[in-house]
């Protein structure tokens, strides 16, 4: 087991310089099972070094997969060593996009075992419509000792019709990794359209395989027998780079976020402007600067191409830096407001009621120790850690390293104070003295 750490952070500087974006989780956690729908080996470029990766990566060994590290943000993963089905109970509960191995061992195998997946703890997330999905296309469930037991009939997967009861990205993507290799035409109606759809798409296409309407509600795939070997370069991070620009924001700061695709922030940008935020866009970067005050604003989190769910308690946190009252509506997940009770501590005026939040903007927030209880939350607290006076020290940031690479060196970079301590080793006073020496210097 890793020792806990905490980031120790002296608020107040002005983030200023260039940051470079890396590859999209939500992207990558699905890309890395769909190696196992591969007849050749695979390379995998621009892979974010997070530990759900990690995670990925290994699961992948302890199916059997041959990882090969070839440089910087790339793997070559061979898959035809593979004999399993079951994922290792231990690894899948990490986390929980786990789940997509459910999808890709099931077209590969027409047989998957893996454990109800882990993650955040943002409330009831249920797999119903992952099963569904399964069913349509002809297997069998079943839910024995915490293991989810999917298996296909002596037909094997075949092609259907899947509606979705609700807008789903994890139900989408495992259906398009069923399908993939399913007999026939699937068509998949009311399907998620996040750039991370389309990007698991693009990557199973430049295999070879025949998906067409990803990035629409309706998706059509017809299945294809031979998966050949690729190359493909994961797209950018949009909440990471979302995250970035907030993170300048708050901090009254100057910086160019690259290595984006900036049709995929238009959302983010958009409530950002109408904060008062000054944003550039260039071909693959942004340039976020505060010229002037924040101002209040209202919001509502929706699925792509509205405002996303991943952004909300980012933005919370700048809200609480803005004039007048915001109101922010949650339309996508539940309980994601459980960050509130942490920012509070740091000062801030915020009343939930239900899915609705209403923010006082103070103009001011004050360093306080406080743990991130899910991934988003933890960036909040990062970003109200920059813009607080005194020192914020944050725990429990397993959370935060699950989709943030090195947040902490990017950010030191654009000139935050800033550091990772082993949680035993030191009392919260003498982190603060230490740091706030190292800043005299």
């Amino acid at each position: 087991m890793k020792t806990p750490k905490k980031f120790v952070i002296k608020g107040g500087r002005t983030l200023r310089g260039e940051v470079e974006i890396s590859g999209a989780k939500n992207a990558v956690v699905a890309i890395l099972p769909a190696t196992l729908l591969s007849d050749e080996p695979c390379v995998i470029e621009n892979v974010p070094e997070i530990s759900d990766v990690e995670i990925s990566l290994r699961i992948l060994r302890e199916l059997g997969a041959e990882v090969t590290y070839m440089g910087p943000h790339t793997y070559r993963i061979d898959t035809r060593g593979v004999l399993s089905y079951t994922v290792p109970y231990e690894s899948a509960r990490r986390m929980r996009a786990s789940y997509y191995f459910m999808g890709a061992l099931l077209g590969r195998f027409g047989h998957c075992r893996v454990s109800l997946p882990g993650g955040c703890p943002l409330g009831d997330r249920p797999i119903d419509q992952h099963m569904k999905a399964f069913k349509r296309l002809g297997a069998f469930t079943r839910l024995e000792q915490g293991m989810v037991d999917i298996t296909t009939g002596e037909h094997g997967l075949q092609g259907t019709q899947i509606f979705f009861d609700c807008v789903t990205v994890g139900a989408t993507m495992n259906a398009i990794l069923a399908a993939v290799k399913a007999e026939g035409l699937t068509i998949i109606e009311n399907a998620a359209k996040e750039p991370h759809i389309v990007d698991l798409a693009s990557f199973l296409n430049s295999m070879g395989a025949d998906i067409m309407g990803a990035g629409t509600d309706t998706i059509k795939i017809r299945g294809t027998k031979y998966l050949r070997g690729t190359s493909y370069a994961v797209i950018p991070d949009q909440i990471e780079a979302g995250t970035y620009m907030v993170a300048a924001a708050a901090t009254g700061g100057n910086v160019l976020v690259k290595n984006v695709i900036p049709k995929h922030l238009e959302s983010i940008i958009s409530v950002m402007e109408k904060i008062g935020v000054k944003i550039e866009q260039f071909d693959d970067a942004v340039r976020v600067s505060v010229d002037g005050p924040l101002v209040k604003t209202s919001i509502k989190t929706r699925p792509h191409p509205g405002f996303p769910t991943d952004m909300q308690p980012q933005i919370s946190a700048l809200l609480c830096l803005a004039e007048g009252t915001s109101m922010i509506k949650e339309g996508v997940s539940e309980q994601r407001f459980q960050y509130v009770d942490e920012l509070r501590r740091m000062g801030a005026d915020i009343q939930v009621d239900g899915k609705v939040a209403v923010i006082e903007g103070t103009g001011h927030l004050t360093g306080a120790p406080v743990k991130a209880c899910d991934l988003r939350a933890g960036a909040a607290l990062m970003i109200a850690g920059l813009a607080a006076s005194g020192i914020t020290t944050i725990e429990d940031i397993y959370h935060i390293e699950r989709g943030y690479a090195d947040m902490e060196g990017k950010l030191r970079a654009l000139g935050a104070c800033i550091e990772k301590k082993t949680v035993p080793q030191d009392a919260v006073q003498h982190d603060h003295a230490q740091i706030a020496r190292q800043d005299a210097v």
